[in-house]
């Protein structure tokens, strides 16, 4: 419903009573209830279905079938009621209650902190509140002579575009691709798919009331994103199956002299006030460097280059990896292959989630699409049950007594969780049970979620080898204690180029200072992950520290960045600044809040090895803030931690 006072929607919703009833035994009892409390039901029945709801996840909850049909009908009633009287009803929720909806919807503690996130990000004010509006509108031709340039057309970058549009404000995309989509375009593996639950890893300004399941898979997500490029015309701004070679900031022009390539060969020069580069993190397959891997004869190839043409169904498979590709490639074509002999160089964790494979049935999809505020409530259910109420199993706790498996008391208690599940799921066989449970704490690396990869590892036809590789022949794989492992296909989950980010373009900044210089091989940093001192009007999406390794969602801290970008540009619109760079001082402050943050998390742990640290030991991916933290971080763009160059008539206009 676009307007939720509408009131022949409204009583097209309540005029059929018996498909009213019968759809709402679709939907949760926590989101229902606040739905029935927003809307100004009695608050008693937060009291009543309270001790019912043990966590923010639906399966959490144990409410009797009485009571929820009790529930049902009186949402059912206030529905009829505003239909009858035709009153609106109100877009905020009784602020007074907010605190004890927020306990009782979650089935935890939602401190204070959260309300303004809460208020946001559920958009209960009547409008978007990630929307950056003029202050004063500029003159015409202040935006006629403005040019943005977007790096990469994927979730961050089609997100980045859709808020530019919205202002007003000129912009090309350039996409090295043939369409939209990122990683979720390149990335078309078997069983490829989200860990977050997409009714949250999706806009806060768009969203999808249509998902089929919980866990969406490649397809669906990538079709998402194509509609949002599709409902607001941005094909006709994106350079499609071009390529970013080098960009040089010219001081004197204050404007950045992009250098790009079409996929047929074509060399083009163009011109930008402002570059954003949305290519993320993950977005250049990490090759492995294996003697004789170039001598295989077979087809070999990494998940995110997938061969589609290759025969796996009953091939001799081996796959080199189990990171979150590998997981999820592994269940999915182990059915059909002769063989999967999957070569595992450290074990990750992965947890069970009971809705990973559910689908979201049709009365579901209408609850979503049409009980006003539902889909809102139970967006933020998944927000509190995959984000920051994990954070605290993250910190190292310099007194508990067994540091090399856990962190500490919360922590330790996952770990009885997944090693209890891992047992079962392998029928505790005590070999799987060694090769396939971490040393390290939970959370060193990714958690991922169990899509059957454990009990997969007990199929007669997989074997898991955790010798390292010594070399490869035209037909095999060699382990280093001699074996010798035929195999007709090759998957390489070897994961990606993270550490050289913003690889492989040549950025140049002021005074001749390169990004690689600035950063060397593997140690990127930015200001909030977004800005760089030495490269003006570039900013990064999905830059250094803001990767999300404990929950959360990732679309969530884009759109973070993306308000603080739109910010930025804002002031230097409406002050008529040419330029705009991070000072010095914020910039290393700002790190030495990240690493001290960091020293005191799972990832810098001596016994984690991953892709989140650099040669030197320095976590340069992950962000060591809440979600809350990074929203607060990021809420305001401070003037006073940048330097301003105002426009001259010698400045010249983009193009």
């Amino acid at each position: 419903m676009t307007r939720l006072d509408d009131v022949k929607t409204l009583k097209a919703l309540v005029g059929d009573p018996v498909h009213l009833r019968e759809a709402l035994k679709a939907a949760d009892i926590a989101p229902l209830l606040m739905v029935l409390i927003h809307l100004g039901g009695d608050p008693a029945w937060l009291d009543r279905v309270r001790p019912y709801i043990k966590g923010p996840w639906s399966f959490h909850e144990e409410t009797p079938e009485a009571l929820k049909a009790e529930l049902r009908e009186a949402v059912a009633a206030i529905l009829a009621d505003y239909a009858q009287t035709g009153r609106p009803w109100p877009v905020t929720p009784p602020m007074d209650l907010l605190p004890k909806m927020l306990d009782v919807c979650t089935g935890q503690h939602v401190p204070p902190e959260y309300y303004p996130l809460v208020l946001e990000e559920m958009d209960l004010a009547g409008n978007d509140p990630k929307t950056v509006l003029w202050r004063q509108p500029p003159a015409p031709d202040t935006l006629k002579h403005f040019h943005a340039l977007i790096i990469g057309a994927g979730f961050s970058g089609v997100g980045m575009a859709i808020k530019m549009q919205e202002a007003g404000i000129p912009f090309t995309i350039i996409e090295k691709n043939d369409t939209v989509g990122g990683t979720w375009y390149e990335n078309s593996y078997p069983g490829c798919g989200v860990d977050t639950a997409n009714h949250f890893y999706s806009y806060s300004f768009n969203i999808n009331h249509d998902w089929d399941h919980y866990f969406a898979k490649r397809d669906e997500i990538f079709h998402y994103i194509k509609r949002n490029a599709e409902a607001f015309h941005l094909e006709q701004k994106i350079r499609f199956s071009e390529e970013v070679l080098s960009m040089v900031w010219d001081d004197a022009a204050a404007l950045w002299r992009v250098h790009t390539r079409t996929a047929e060969g074509a060399l083009h020069d163009l011109t930008a006030n402002v570059v954003i580069s949305a290519v993320g993190q993950l977005n250049r397959p990490q090759m492995p460097t294996i003697p004789g891997l170039e001598n295989f004869e077979g087809p070999a190839f990494h998940t995110a280059r997938w061969d589609h043409e290759a025969a796996i169904e009953g091939a001799r498979v081996g796959m080199i990896g189990t990171g979150a590709s590998g997981m999820q490639v592994g269940p999915a074509i182990a059915p059909i292959v002769k063989t999967l002999r999957i070569f595992q160089r450290s074990p990750h964790w992965a947890m069970r989630n009971p809705l990973y494979f559910a689908h979201v049935t049709d009365d579901k999809k209408w609850v979503l699409k049409n009980i006003p505020f539902y889909a809102k409530w139970f967006r933020f259910q998944l927000f509190w049950s995959s984000s920051d109420g994990f954070h605290g199993m993250l910190q190292r706790d310099p007194n508990w007594h067994d540091q090399k498996r856990s962190l500490n008391a919360a922590n330790a208690k996952v770990r009885v969780e997944l090693e209890a599940h891992i047992a079962h799921e392998v029928n505790h066989d005590p070999e799987l049970i060694r090769k396939a449970t971490p040393v390290y704490p939970p959370y060193g690396k990714r958690m991922l979620r169990d899509n059957h990869w454990y009990r997969m590892l007990t199929l007669p036809n997989v074997e898991l080898i955790t010798d390292h590789i010594d070399h490869i022949e035209k037909d095999a794989i060699v382990t280093k204690d001699g074996l010798r492992h035929e195999v007709d296909v090759l998957v390489l989950a070897t994961g990606f180029q993270a550490r050289r980010m913003l690889t492989p373009m040549h950025i140049e900044g002021r005074n001749g200072l390169t990004i690689r210089e600035s950063w060397g091989e593997d140690d990127p940093r930015a200001h909030l992950g977004i800005t760089v001192p030495s490269f003006p009007n570039l900013f990064l999406i999905y830059g250094p520290n803001t990767n999300l390794a404990h929950g959360g969602s990732a679309v969530f801290h884009s759109e973070c960045q993306i308000r603080y970008i739109m910010q930025a540009m804002r002031e230097m619109i409406e002050t008529s600044s040419a330029a705009v760079e991070v000072r010095s001082e914020p910039f290393w402050d700002y790190q030495k809040k990240v690493d001290d943050a960091h020293s005191k998390m799972v990832w810098s742990h001596p016994g984690v090895d991953n892709w989140y640290k650099n040669a030197a030991g320095r976590v340069t991916q992950n962000s060591p803030w809440r979600l809350v933290d990074y929203r607060n971080l990021t809420e305001k763009f401070d003037t006073a931690e940048y330097d301003f160059r105002r426009a001259t008539e010698t400045t010249e206009t983009a193009a």
